[in-house]
């Protein structure tokens, strides 16, 4: 996966770019893209996608970030979602990880699949609230995303830190910044 350019997405543009934006690569893109998304659980994911017209959007859960850096979901075969998939596999997911850290914006081209493996693998039994016939359903499928780019925004130093920065600024109506965000290529 090759992201290109390194303009700076924040609404926050006061503080020089060479100190906030990061692209990561390699395994500690892949270490900063599993850990956002594990940590958050839940994402929005989107399908649909055509300009100048809403989005289909829901919310869903990653079962797994693999080590290709590919997110994977399950979903019922006769879904509106995998629908459209299979019409348009362009897919776009969006993860918050807390209140102030943890952005993710992936987007990349989905795969249906129906390995019975894979499925035993990734099963849970708290799945069987929207999968009723178990793991064995004939109506269950996989979703594998996998990415063509990734941006995230996160905080260098973890929350605490970034909370203090936030409270000093505030008190001495300077910026403290501690944001820091970029491509993820792996």
């Amino acid at each position: 996966m090759e992201n290109t350019g390194n303009s700076r997405d924040s609404s926050n543009n006061t503080q020089p770019n060479e100190e906030h934006i990061k692209t990561l690569r390699g395994h500690e893109a892949l270490g900063k893209l599993k850990s956002i998304a594990t940590k958050a659980e839940n994402c929005f994911f989107c399908t649909n996608i055509k300009t100048g017209l809403p989005l289909s959007v829901r919310p869903m859960n990653v079962l797994e970030v693999d080590d290709e850096g590919n997110l994977w979901f399950m979903s019922m075969k006769d879904s509106t979602k995998n629908d459209e998939i299979s019409s348009d596999p362009f897919t776009h997911v969006l993860f918050q990880e807390s209140t102030n850290s943890g952005f993710l914006n992936v987007y990349g081209i989905t795969e249906i699949s129906t390995d019975q493996a894979k499925i035993d693998e990734l099963w849970k039994p708290i799945l069987k609230t929207w999968f009723q016939g178990g793991k064995e359903d004939p109506n269950i499928t996989l979703l594998k995303l996998v990415p063509t780019n990734v941006y995230y925004w996160d905080n260098k130093h973890g929350d605490v830190v970034a909370f203090a920065k936030m409270a000093a600024s505030v008190i001495t109506g300077k910026t403290m910044d501690d944001s820091i965000e970029g491509h993820l290529d792996f």
